[in-house]
Order: structure tokens, then sequence, then C-alpha cells
């Protein structure tokens, strides 16, 4: 019997946590440190593997994910061993995905040959700006043109190659986003993630939006105005917003994110990863340590990384599913959402949503309209409350 997870495939996310140097919007858990011992650190790496592989190594595995903090900071042989010993363990897809996140700077770029030597076959570029004086301000420590050499280094060595912008960024108007949007779109990468800046607390944009100290953020009008620039632009190229803030051209979509939003199986290995694991029919959430250091001496002494592991409740899995889900410009498979809650939405609430123009039915799947995704946590706190 066929088991959920498998409508959204399996995949292995690897966090390395270090940069080198935290940029002021960035809550993830990054970190910068003047020495790493990479051998340790590919010791630790192969040690999880070897544990999470006992329970699901009759898997197919759809892809792998290199994520951080910088992990083109990491040595290629190094990418290269945690990749023959996943595939020790796990048989692969044809369409096997190996990504690589990586700074677009010239250091970063040298080893792009090597990468894809060494496994990787998909890279995602944290460009962030074409715009030098908002690069400065991001805090990001490449210049436009290293961004550009990079991107052009990457296109070259991988079949796949992604790159990532913010806007509505401090004093940035609409003309100036869709002239340096045009630009990026110039280069016909295959694909593209286009966020809005967020504020998130506990980071220096956050504090310094807490004092007062951020002026020039776009008002929500304009931002929503911005968005429907990108899509407007994005999709006149062929690149089809197939997530809120991801476009790609046909069959470049991620196939490891696609493994998050059609909520599938993924184990998390490194400081700060999350999981959602299948094991004898009960979905678990798991969780590791959150500090680089602690997280090694923890699976040196211990075994194991994970620090939490808890069975989701159907309804769990079920609000998970709908949030991930309707993410997707495909949306959600309601007979699955059933089988997942044992319950069903309320006509009420469908119709209600419906007659806003904010979702639609069509064959069997629930998904919301380009308004709707404008306003999701609207749309999904009707849907779940």
């Amino acid at each position: 019997m066929t088991e959920d997870w498998e409508n959204g495939g399996f995949g292995i996310y690897i966090h390395w946590p270090f940069c080198t140097a935290k940029c002021p919007y960035c809550d993830f858990n990054s970190h910068v440190r003047s020495n790493i011992n990479q051998k340790q650190w590919l010791k630790a790496y192969l040690n999880e593997i070897k544990r999470v592989s006992e329970k699901t190594s009759n898997r197919i595995l759809n892809s792998v994910f290199f994520g951080g903090g910088t992990p083109s900071l990491i040595e290629p042989s190094i990418i290269g061993d945690v990749l023959n010993e996943i595939q020790k363990h796990w048989k692969t897809k044809n369409n096997f995905e190996v990504t690589l996140e990586a700074n677009p700077g010239s250091v970063d770029a040298k080893n792009f040959k090597a990468y894809k030597e060494a496994g990787v076959n998909r890279t995602s570029m944290g460009i962030q700006s074409l715009n030098t004086k908002d690069l400065k301000a991001l805090g990001r420590t490449h210049t436009v043109e290293e961004a550009l050499a990079a991107f052009e280094i990457a296109r070259q060595n991988f079949k796949a190659v992604s790159f990532d912008l913010i806007y509505a960024r401090q004093n940035q108007n609409i003309s100036q986003w869709e002239k340096e949007l045009s630009l990026a779109l110039s280069l016909e990468a295959s694909h593209m993630s286009l966020y809005q800046l967020t504020i998130e607390q506990g980071t220096a944009f956050g504090d310094r939006y807490n004092r007062g100290l951020l002026k020039g953020l776009p008002n929500d009008d304009t931002s929503a105005d911005m968005y429907d620039l990108t899509l407007s632009l994005c999709e006149d190229r062929g690149l089809v917003s197939y997530e809120v803030s991801n476009y790609a051209h046909q069959g470049y979509e991620s196939i490891h994110n696609l493994i998050y939003w059609r909520y599938g199986d993924y184990i998390g290995i490194g400081p700060g990863a999350h999981g959602r694991i299948t094991i004898d029919g009960k979905k678990y959430a798991t969780e590791t340590v959150l500090s680089p250091e602690a997280w090694l001496k923890k699976v040196e002494c211990d075994g194991s990384g994970e620090s939490n592991s808890v069975v989701l409740t159907d309804q769990q899995q079920a609000a998970e599913f709908v949030m991930m889900g309707l993410r997707l410009k495909e949306g959600i498979n309601y007979q699955r959402f059933k089988n997942l809650s044992g319950s069903t939405f309320s006509k009420t609430k469908l119709n209600f949503l419906k007659d806003l123009n904010l979702i639609k039915e069509k064959d069997g799947y629930i998904a919301t309209t380009n308004s709707g995704r404008k306003v999701l946590n609207s749309v999904l706190t009707e849907l779940l409350n």
C-alpha cells in the first residue's frame, strides 16, 4: 500500500552552518568562525547518514540539498565523500537532483567545476541584488560584476542554475525593480527565487526596525504591486510561478523544494536541520541541536545530532500539508487532505474564499489564485480555523 509521503517524494537536507559574514536580514542558523575542521564535519555527516539510513534504506532518493550558511565554503572533496556515502545507502531516481547553495563570489566560483565532478548538478546562487548600493546595504560581500561572472561559470558547469533576488528593499520603487528584474531575466536562468524583503526578529534588520532606524521600506500596496509586476515579467519570459516566490521554465522546478511543498519525507542533517520522516506508518517531526559545536559533540558522544523527535497527529499532518501545498500553483489534492485529516473543509468557507477570488477548485484540487497568494496567511487562517 502506498504511504502518503510517496506523493511528495524523499530527500535529504544537509546543513552547513558557516558563513564568512552574517547578513543583517538573515534569520537562518548561520555562524561566523575563523577555524573550521572540515574533516571533523565530514566524519559527523557520514555518521549521521549511516544512522538515518537504517530505517529508510529501502527508499529511492529524489534529491540532496546542501544548504546553509554558505555550503560553497565546503571543500569539493568533502561534498564528494558525502554524496558517495549517501549513494551507498539509497538508490536514486533517474533525475536525481543534487543542489548546492553558493555564494556568487569569485573564490566560490573557482570551485564550480570541482563541485560538478563531485556530483552536484544544480546550484542556487544567493545574488540577492543587481544594484551595488543595495548589495552593501544587504551585507553582501560580492559585487554585481562578480555575481554576473559567477553565474556564467555556474551555467557552464551545471545543468540547472537558480539565483535569488530580494525586492521591496529600502528606498526601492517599482520602476527600479522593473529595471533590475528585466536585467536578471535577460540572463536567461532556468529558475529564479524572488523574495520580498522580510524583517525578521532576532536579526540586525529586526533590531534596526524596532528602533525606528530601518527607513524607506515600501508600504503593503507597493509591495503587492511589485509582486504583480514580478509575476507578469517572469511569465512573459516563460518562467512559470509554480510557487509563491519561485519561477521556473518547465522541467526546471526545484525537485528538492517540491518535496517540502508536496509534503513528502525529508531527512535533516546538521545543526538546526528539521526533518519529516514516516516510520511504521507514523510521521515524525525531527529537530537537531542549533549550535554547531554542540551538534558536533552530540554526534560524536551520543551517536546522533537529533534533539527532538515527535509523532505528528493526523490533524497536524493535514494542517502542514495545506500550509505547504497552497504555496504551489497546482494546489492540494482534496482527497489526500481527507485521507490525512479524516474530515473535509467547510463548504461555507470554500465558497466564501471562491467568491472573493482567492481560491479555485478543479479536477479534485484546491489552489490559491494569484490574488489568494498575496494574502496566503489569511486564506490559511480561514480554511484551517
